[in-house]
C-alpha cells in the first residue's frame, strides 16, 4: 500500500504540474491514480465481453486511452515492491489480463494502428500484447 500511494502521490504532483497553481492546491487525488487505472481497464474489458448491453458512445480514441492505462499499470506494477506483482493486486492484473486475452484475438497484421497507437515512441517489439490485439467484439461499432 505503500508503493501505491506513493506512485499516487508522484502522479498527483505530475497532474498539480500541469494546472494553474490555485487548482493544483486543491487537488488532494490523481484523477490518473493506480486505482483509477485499474477500474478504466476493467471497464474497457467489460465493453468487449460478450453480454454487455451498454448504450454509451466509446469511440476508437477512448480504446487508445484505455491501453494506454494498462501501460500505465505495467508503470506502477514494476515500480512496486516484487511482493506486490505476487499479491492480490498483481493476481488481480493477471485476471483482468486473461479476460482481455479472451476477448481479443492476435493483430499481427496491426490493422488497428492507423487509429491506435501508443502514446510513448517505442519499437513495436518493447509493446505490451495488448497493443497487438484486437476486439473479438467491436466496442466502437455499437
Amino acid at each position: 500500500m505503500e508503493a501505491i500511494a506513493r506512485c499516487d502521490a508522484e502522479r498527483l504532483e505530475v497532474e498539480r504540474s500541469r494546472v494553474a497553481p490555485h487548482i493544483g492546491e486543491k487537488m488532494t487525488v490523481p484523477v490518473y491514480s493506480v486505482a483509477s487505472r485499474f477500474a478504466s481497464w476493467e471497464r474497457l474489458i467489460r465493453r468487449m465481453e460478450p453480454g454487455w448491453d451498454g448504450d454509451d458512445f466509446y469511440p476508437i480514441s477512448a480504446y487508445d486511452n484505455d491501453l494506454g492505462s494498462r501501460d500505465a499499470l505495467d508503470q506502477a506494477m514494476r515500480a512496486l515492491p516484487e511482493e506486490a506483482g505476487e499479491g492480490p493486486l498483481g493476481q488481480l492484473l493477471a485476471r483482468l489480463d486473461a479476460r482481455f486475452r479472451a476477448a481479443t484475438r492476435p493483430d499481427p497484421e496491426l490493422s488497428l494502428r492507423p487509429w491506435v497507437r501508443p502514446t510513448t515512441e517505442r519499437p513495436e517489439e518493447e509493446l505490451g500484447e495488448w497493443w497487438k490485439r484486437k476486439p473479438v467484439r467491436v466496442p466502437w461499432a455499437d
